[in-house]
């Protein structure tokens, strides 16, 4: 299933240039938009109508990205939320006060790359409002992981393991298939379905926040192993 084309989505930032090239990619997908220059005004303008997705930046004046985050998110707990940042750790920081963002990006990033992340999480965000699932959008256990592919929530021994969405269909494409070492292209492919070109070190770089991650949550975890010269593959550890 695709993402609904003509969906509403919201950009903060108050980089004229950049926000008028996100707001240019968008439309030529088709989406209608709406642009703001501080968090204040597009708080007020929220205030009145959630948009279908919103992409925020983390330094805005005003209200900052985070407030701004915080406040849709004790309105919808499904509404996408993307973060541009330009330091990675920045959002990293985020991540682990647990506010609720899905994605975020660092700049200087892609528009292919963020049209990507928007047409995945569009299309979870209609997922959510369909009483049934597909079979590859229902709940997975293995061992003391579990997967909600369309809340994209995460737990590992109960304990929530927040990961952003690029984050989580990487792992996915690892613990669907315990044992099975997956190449990097293999999980390019999959962390990154519209065919978006990134580079080895990429992966491995979100290999990295995942296990520390995961480790944060549990200092034993290990569940990822690196397979010297092919890739990585999810080991379920002997009970």
């Amino acid at each position: 299933m695709s993402a609904p084309a003509g969906r509403l989505v919201a950009v903060v930032e108050d980089e004229d240039t950049i926000r008028e090239a996100m707001c240019y990619a968008l439309k030529r997908e088709g989406h209608q938009t709406e642009a703001f220059g501080d968090g204040a005004d597009a708080w007020n303008a929220f205030a009145r109508a959630l948009p279908d997705l919103a992409v925020l930046d983390i330094g805005l004046p005003r209200l900052d990205g985070l407030e701004l985050c915080r406040r849709l998110r004790a309105r919808s707990d499904t509404l996408p939320i993307i973060f541009v940042t330009s330091r990675e750790e920045e959002f990293d920081r985020v991540l682990g006060l647990e506010i609720g963002a899905d994605d975020y990006l660092c700049k200087p990033f892609s528009m292919r790359e963020l049209m990507a992340r928007v047409k995945v999480l569009l299309r979870r965000s209609a997922l959510l409002q369909d009483a049934a699932r597909a079979p590859e959008d229902a709940a997975t256990t293995v061992g003391d992981l579990s997967m909600d592919p369309l809340r994209l929530i995460v737990t590992w021994k109960g304990a929530r393991v927040p990961l952003t969405v690029t984050e989580f269909l990487l792992l996915q494409a690892l613990a669907r298939r315990p044992g099975v070492v997956k190449t990097r292209d293999q999980l390019m492919e999959e962390a990154y379905p519209d065919r978006v070109t990134v580079s080895d070190r990429t992966i491995d770089s979100h290999v990295k926040r995942i296990r520390r991650k995961f480790a944060a949550a549990d200092a034993a975890f290990d569940a990822i192993e690196g397979v010297y010269g092919a890739g990585y593959r999810y080991v379920v550890p002997a009970t």
